[in-house]
């Protein structure tokens, strides 16, 4: 039932219209415009405003013909850099950009397959229940979109995001994550002529720095230091060094433990230094930490687990659940009671400039959508 040709067209579509993050006005246009037939409702709500964004999340609400509980599906709009003059290619059935960008699969491959699921349940007036399809602005900085829904717009209790790779996976547990921004404060002095006068904030740094365990902690737990910025020219000893990490785990009391661990080597090592070299001002160290988004943990039972598995069946598929390391709208979802797990469209090598998707990868998943749909609008699968 799937139009290959179309679901193909529609993501080439998308994929050419450029959105990295904070510009998805050209990308909810063309959303807006495909799907105005079969809409009940649209709202764009006031996400970017409050961001900087050029426009807001979307929110489409399609009337069911079935009377059974609302039903969510996810995706966002906007691509990682470099995402500009996005020039797509397809051979032998599968999707690359030019080399020089990304493809923007990720997650454009979702939006692509939840429209042309749409369009066949109108075409062929199919039975479905009510359902609500929200796409994000912003998920690849933070999931600012998500932060900043306005949720009074949503009445789902539960549905999917199609934002991973793995086309036989359900993705039911994904970690909390903390955000952490360390901001040292040492004084500048010449570097030739008088480096004793200074106090070198890049030194400081290191020393916290090389003393953590970073990368995989256990199983469950990883931590990470991914920005150092400080400096001005070789000359002069630095007096202020900027670091950014995060920590994630499935454990928010390992969370806890290993972000305290990684600010205490920041304020140990200005102690240290201040120990040695006598009590003032400065060195200091600035510390902060937020959290960036809690940990999903969807139980096996629930309808959003049993209704993919089921229908996965019914095709001839097996579905397993999945946890990841990384994070999803999901998670901003879950947190507000909405059970979202994740699905997969096959993308591969995303954020990359060799990143590709299989055609055959999202028919495959645009045929579990329709599934779970129909198995939904009967209101009888079984847990």
């Amino acid at each position: 039932m799937i139009n290959r040709q179309r679901l193909a067209d529609t993501f080439m579509r998308f994929v050419s219209i450029d959105s990295e993050s904070m510009k998805e006005l050209q990308v909810s246009d063309q959303i807006r415009q495909m799907l105005t037939p079969m809409a009940a409702e649209m709202h764009i709500d006031r996400a970017g405003e409050k961001i900087g964004g050029n426009t807001g999340n979307l929110i489409v609400k399609i009337q069911g013909n079935k009377n059974v509980p609302p039903l969510m599906f996810n995706a966002h709009m906007d691509t990682v850099t470099p995402g500009k003059g996005v020039r797509p290619q397809l051979k032998d059935g599968v999707f690359t950009s030019d080399g020089t960008t990304v493809l923007g699969g990720d997650d454009k491959s979702a939006v692509a397959v939840i429209i042309e699921v749409m369009r066949l349940l109108y075409e062929n007036h199919l039975p479905h229940g009510p359902l609500e399809l929200v796409f994000t602005i912003c998920e690849e900085i933070g999931l600012m979109g998500a932060k900043h829904l306005d949720f009074n717009l949503i009445t789902a209790k539960y549905g999917y995001a199609l934002d991973t790779a793995d086309t036989e996976a359900i993705v039911t547990r994904a970690p909390s994550a903390n955000r952490m921004e360390f901001v040292v404060h040492g004084k500048d002095a010449h570097a030739g002529a008088d480096p004793e006068k200074g106090i070198n904030a890049i030194l400081l740094a290191s020393r916290a720095i090389a003393g953590l365990a970073l990368g995989r902690i256990d199983h469950e737990t990883t931590c990470n230091i991914g920005v150092i910025e400080g400096g001005g020219a070789s000359n002069i000893v630095p007096n202020r060094v900027r670091v950014q990490g995060e920590a994630r785990s499935h454990d928010d009391a390992k969370l806890e433990t290993v972000t305290r661990n990684m600010a205490a080597a920041f304020t140990v090592a200005v102690a240290d230094y201040q120990k040695i070299h006598g009590g003032g001002p400065l060195p200091r160290v600035d510390v902060h930490i937020e959290n960036d988004f809690r940990r999903t943990h969807v139980p096996e039972d629930h309808p959003v687990v049993v209704l993919a598995r089921q229908a996965a069946t019914n095709l001839g598929r097996k579905l397993i659940s999945k946890t990841t390391g990384g994070g999803a709208d999901a998670n901003v979802f879950f947190q507000k009671d909405i059970i979202t797990a994740v699905i997969g469209t096959g993308m591969r090598d995303i954020h990359t400039v060799r990143e590709s998707i299989r055609l055959d990868d999202m028919v495959k998943t645009a045929e579990l959508l329709l599934e779970i749909i129909a198995l939904h609008s009967t209101g009888t699968y079984a847990s």
